[in-house]
């Protein structure tokens, strides 16, 4: 396909210059000292991090101009896969060493979880005694019908180098997100140091191309994607576009209708507090809930799932005993969608009920209070377990006391939508009120409205103290344990249906050679090409440039505000010098397999070299969570080439420019390089 043979000498510095960032985008290193790149959006919470005060870092961007100038980031760190390893057979010793009654699949389930931990942790001990750096995640592959155990380095010193301003790093904001064309500068460098205080030095890196890709060109995304659910049966896609996306799409609807108009009426408050993040974030998640929930109900996704398994259940024809399994797994993985419907409203009560983003801070308190002196009272109580809940309602933040009461009454409304006014649950929540009313109360009247007067309450005795959420949560925390509890049964029984299931198609040869495990927050290689698509009656170009971003910017201007804010551009960008070549590509879509996760994911050609840097995907590539389709769906990233062009002649950023292009290899070398590594045939 791409007439390239790869093999183990390719793939190894792919896997040493990709990162992980934090836990939830990628990253890489781009130049021998430990330079790393990814997206702007994966460091809005890095840079409100580093703001001192009076500093407006988001809006205005931030360049050291000297290495003693880059910023630590507190708590952020990168990781770094240093060996990959198999590890199912030692597992599944383990599992079946394990004491399991009656061979029930939760107990089996629960025992694999704790084997898998246990294990971990072990490994874990092993890799710290060669390294203090280093630890190990065994991540369970195809549902857990295959385990890795995936060894990492941790660089806890991490540092910011330059971020763009705000108006390029998120372009087009929320009007232009998930779509293309863009035209968007959402990149940010960082570097990662020694605990020696030290830029790391001679690391594994990907230099930038000088003349990045082509349209056609093979290309590849090396990034941590976070989840998908292509290996899930069709009755459990169903439950999902029936009960479990619509509660979370309606969950999300109603946090940002209250979130942006606060921010817009109360900006001082929503900087102070970095709202404007949470935002984005609530953003994105629901233009992904809409566009997952549209690919759930397009028939041919369902219709080819049954066709799936119904593949599996003919290819399985003559291994009696396999077949049964995997038709009577089938058949109790729908057994559980059809229980777990039958408490669809109760848990819809508590979606996203601890969630920081989605959930009321107050009531989050509340019910760790609740929680945390609960468990006091019991003599088997374990000490560690009572410390994890203690601090998990300490780290809880606060929140402008206008916005919390807005959050309290809508999940007091969800709660009453969900299970009736007359459930016993809301009538002792409620008891008679309305929603607004009470949230209106408990905002003026308890303590819990900050951290400080949480601690205080917590360390004197919460049920003991008084406080108006002690009647107000107790009802909702008898409820949601209950109904965490059922949850937590159904998902231990859908993961050892799910390896019953997986165990069954992968003995066949044919998935063996080509089924790929879902998404796990680990390493992956998605190849692809650059390709442009058919949209809206007209095609979508491959590349866009900086003439695209000056057009759209000329065109809003006239817009009133705020509909010609997503568009606007910071005083230095209005009026550009002459050195500026606005025909230097920007933006690029190519067809790479990407999901949530991937964005910082470098796209390298197939010499290694950076020519793209992974930011979106567009809204047809939403179903690809479920089903992968290349039709319409792409990738979006940011091109090199721009990086460069904005760096030099916009910000002037020499010293970051000098490091770049003094990593990029010299013509023929990375070519010679590639072809002492892979045949090409």
């Amino acid at each position: 396909m791409y007439r390239l043979r790869p093999n183990g000498r390719r793939y190894r510095p792919a896997r040493g210059g990709a990162l992980r960032f934090a836990d939830y985008c990628s990253a890489s290193f781009v130049s021998p000292r430990g330079l790393i790149l990814t997206n702007h959006h994966c460091a809005r919470k890095s840079v409100a991090d580093v703001s001192r005060e009076g500093e407006t870092l988001i809006r205005d961007g931030f360049y050291a101009e000297r290495r003693s100038a880059e910023r630590r980031v507190k708590d952020l760190y990168v990781e770094q896969v240093v060996e990959v390893r198999d590890v199912t057979d030692s597992l599944r010793a383990l599992v079946a060493g394990a004491p399991v009654e009656d061979n029930d699949i939760e107990t089996i389930a629960k025992a694999r979880r704790r084997q898998v931990a246990q294990f971990e942790e072990r490994l874990t001990r092993r890799a710290e005694r060669q390294d203090t750096t280093l630890r190990v995640r065994v991540v369970p592959l195809y549902d857990g019908a295959r385990y890795s155990a995936y060894t990492v380095k941790r660089y806890h010193d991490v540092r910011l180098v330059m971020a763009p301003e705000r108006d390029l790093g998120y372009y087009g904001g929320a009007a232009d997100n998930f779509t293309y064309p863009r035209y968007t500068l959402d990149v940010a460098f960082f570097r990662a140091y020694t605990p020696e205080g030290e830029p790391v030095r001679d690391n594994v890196y990907f230099p930038f191309s000088r003349a990045g890709a082509s349209e056609g060109d093979a290309v590849f995304a090396v990034g941590t994607p976070g989840t998908t659910s292509r290996l899930s049966t069709a009755s459990q896609l169903a439950y999902q576009r029936d009960v479990a996306r619509p509660q979370r799409l309606e969950t999300l609807e109603a946090r940002v209708s209250i979130l942006e108009p606060f921010i817009e009426k109360n900006p001082d408050t929503a900087a102070k507090y970095d709202l404007g993040n949470t935002l984005f974030s609530l953003q994105n998640a629901l233009e992904a809930a809409r566009g997952e929930l549209d690919g759930l109900r397009d028939p041919y996704l369902l219709a080819r799932r049954r066709a799936a398994q119904q593949a599996t259940l003919d290819s399985l024809t003559g291994r009696d005993s396999l077949q049964s399994r995997y038709r009577e797994a089938l058949r109790r993985t729908e057994q559980v969608q059809s229980a777990k419907r039958s408490g669809a409203r109760q848990a819809g009560a508590f979606t996203g009920f601890l969630n920081p983003r989605l959930g009321s801070h107050l009531l989050a308190r509340a019910f760790y209070g609740y929680y945390y002196a609960t468990l006091q009272r019991r003599r088997d109580a374990p000490a560690d377990e009572l410390e994890r809940i203690r601090l998990q309602g300490l780290r809880v933040e606060n929140r402008p006391p206008g916005l919390e009461k807005k959050y309290i009454a809508a999940r007091l409304r969800q709660l009453r939508d969900q299970l009736g006014p007359s459930d016993p649950t809301t009538q002792r929540t409620l008891g008679g009120q309305s929603p607004r009313a009470v949230a209106e109360r408990l905002v003026q009247e308890s303590a819990l409205v900050d951290s400080t007067g949480f601690a205080k309450v917590l360390e004197a005795g919460y049920l003991g103290s008084g406080d108006p959420s002690v009647e107000i949560i107790r009802p909702i925390a008898s409820l949601f344990l209950q109904v965490n509890r059922q949850q937590r049964d159904f998902t231990l029984s859908e993961e050892a249906l799910a390896v019953r299931r997986a165990r069954a198609r992968l003995s066949l040869s044919e998935a063996r050679e080509r089924l790929a495990p879902d998404a796990t927050a680990t390493l992956r290689l998605s190849d692809g090409r650059v390709k442009g698509y058919a949209y809206n009656g007209t095609r979508a170009p491959p590349y866009t440039t900086f003439y695209g971003l000056y057009d759209h910017y000329a065109s809003y201007q006239r817009a009133p505000a705020p509909d010609n804010e997503a568009w606007s551009l910071p005083e230095q960008w209005q009026t550009p010098p002459e050195a500026f070549q606005r025909a230097t590509p920007l933006n690029l879509v190519s067809t790479n397999d990407i999901a949530g996760g991937n964005s910082g994911s470098p796209l390298l050609n197939r010499n290694l070299e950076l020519v793209g840097v992974v930011f979106d995907s567009n809204t047809q590539a939403f179903p690809n969570t479920f089903l992968y389709r290349k039709r319409a769906a792409r990738a979006i990233s940011v091109d090199p080439r721009g990086i460069v062009e904005a760096l030099e002649d916009l910000y002037e950023a020499d010293r970051l420019v000098s490091e770049i292009t003094g990593s990029m290899r010299g013509p023929g070398q990375a070519g010679a390089e590639a072809a002492s590594e892979a045949e090409e045939q």
